[in-house]
């Protein structure tokens, strides 16, 4: 229970009023239904564009900016795992430094993620666009590829507004289809794989390995998403720290098999190649093994985009219906029941910036904001654990208590270093925004708390 003496007047009295609501939804996810929520997340549309941009600045060794990226996740996840384990709440990420923080931070934090999901739909879109282009040729002409892009982010938004259960039956389907490739290109590939291709020139600088390892991290952001139904979970002291590390196992072992399996084909020709694994395919399936990469590629940026479009309206849909932005965004169809104004704009959105932005600089945006929230998060967990504050008898734990989410701090800070000044602009200036909302919003929901209460 969150003791009397440790809570925040009106944050804690919201707290304790979700805990109360949340009693009605039932707690029936285990260990490997979690493990494979995460794994699902995870492994999204980046892996099939970022092997090249790992390549083009380590090379060789880029499996070290893997190793690096995984152990700065161990970190983190622990933290994940014990805040989720002491804050058994729906939402996630938001949830767990809301409680801690109070209501200002939880905002900039929700708000700040919801920003980062927003440009990581919009990169990933983006290499969407680029492999339809490579499978049609056509599409390169004028401007075709963004006449493609928009009519099939409309169409998603679409199938969105008319209801939410259609898209995730779609969603379930476009999960087992994206693994599929993947698992052929690393079981065919390995017999294929030249030793000169994997020899080291020497041994990478620092920077550059901090530089790797940003573009890299996007490939293994998800985690906070998978966690969002934590209110759904049943023995959360237990099984959210289980299901983080067996996820995070297969997702390393699967990243660092697909980049040796490029780098190992490819050679120096990977880096600056927009499909990657479809060329690396080639080398040993041909043309035939080209085209079946491609359009496994094609269907898991689809997947992807498509949850993404299920997931992040609803988050700015309750930055409506919380009273942060104009009430309209938190309008519910009222044939449909969707949140049909929050998709309309999460969509514009994403096409907006997919259109202006290339993959890579997109991602960095992306892994910057929610790099931020993560490092909220291992803060979070110092002061849930200050305050005594917890929902399960017993919650986990990290190993090494006292300085892993410190060392989980420093190190998400180390890999923020490796933006550019004019990445870190954009991600500063969606916080900025994000002060500005809250704000701006005080009056409004002072008046809307001071209505109810009267």
């Amino acid at each position: 229970m969150i003791p009397p003496s440790h809570r925040y007047p009106s944050a804690q009295q919201a707290t304790v009023s979700r805990i109360t609501s949340e009693q009605a939804l039932v707690r029936a996810m285990g260990t490997w239904g979690l493990a494979a929520g995460i794994v699902n997340v995870t492994i999204g549309g980046g892996i099939f564009r970022l092997p090249a941009a790992a390549a083009g600045t380590l090379g060789a060794a880029a499996p070290i900016a893997y190793v690096v990226c995984a152990a700065a996740m161990g970190l983190i996840v622990l933290c994940f795992a014990e805040a989720g384990s002491r804050v058994s709440l729906t939402g996630g990420l938001y949830a767990y430094v809301e409680v801690a923080f109070g209501p200002f931070v939880g905002f900039i934090t929700g708000a700040t993620l919801w920003a980062g999901i927003t440009v990581a739909t919009a990169a990933v879109s983006s290499f969407f666009a680029d492999a339809l282009v490579a499978t049609v040729p056509t599409l390169a002409a004028g401007s075709a590829r963004t006449i493609a892009l928009v009519v099939i982010l409309a169409a998603l938004g679409a199938l969105n507004v008319l209801g939410v259960r259609g898209a995730s039956r779609f969603n379930a389907v476009m999960t087992i289809a994206k693994l599929l490739p993947l698992a052929l290109l690393i079981v065919v590939g390995v017999t294929g794989i030249r030793r000169a291709n994997l020899a080291w020139s020497g041994a990478p600088a620092t920077g550059d390995v901090a530089r790797a390892s940003i573009v890299l991290i996007f490939a293994f952001l998800g985690v906070e998403t998978a966690l969002a139904p934590s209110g759904e979970v049943r023995d959360t002291a237990h099984t959210v720290p289980r299901a983080i590390f067996i996820a995070m196992l297969i997702v390393t072992l699967v990243y660092l098999a697909i980049q040796i399996v490029a780098q190992g084909l490819l050679g120096s020709a990977l880096p600056g190649q927009k499909t990657p694994l479809a060329e690396a395919a080639a080398v040993v399936l041909g043309p035939t093994g080209r085209m079946v990469i491609l359009l496994g590629t094609i269907i898991s940026m689809f997947g992807y985009v498509s949850g993404m479009t299920l997931a992040g309206p609803r988050m700015l849909y309750a930055l409506g219906r919380d009273g942060f932005l104009p009430a309209a965004v938190g309008w519910i169809h009222p044939r449909f029941r969707t949140p049909y104004v929050a998709i309309v704009i999460q969509t514009v959105l994403v096409i907006a910036l997919a259109a202006s932005g290339s993959f890579e600089k997109l991602v960095l945006i992306a892994n910057g904001s929610v790099l931020i929230v993560y490092a909220a998060c291992c803060a979070a967990v110092l002061e849930l654990r200050r305050r005594g504050i917890r929902q399960e008898a017993a919650p986990f734990r990290v190993p090494f208590a006292a300085v892993v989410p410190v060392l989980a701090i420093l190190l998400i800070v180390w890999l923020l270093s490796g933006l550019s000044a004019d990445e870190w602009k954009s991600v500063l200036v969606m916080i900025a925004l994000a002060v500005v909302v809250y704000v701006a919003s005080l009056p409004a929901r002072r008046a809307a708390r001071a209505e109810t209460s009267a």
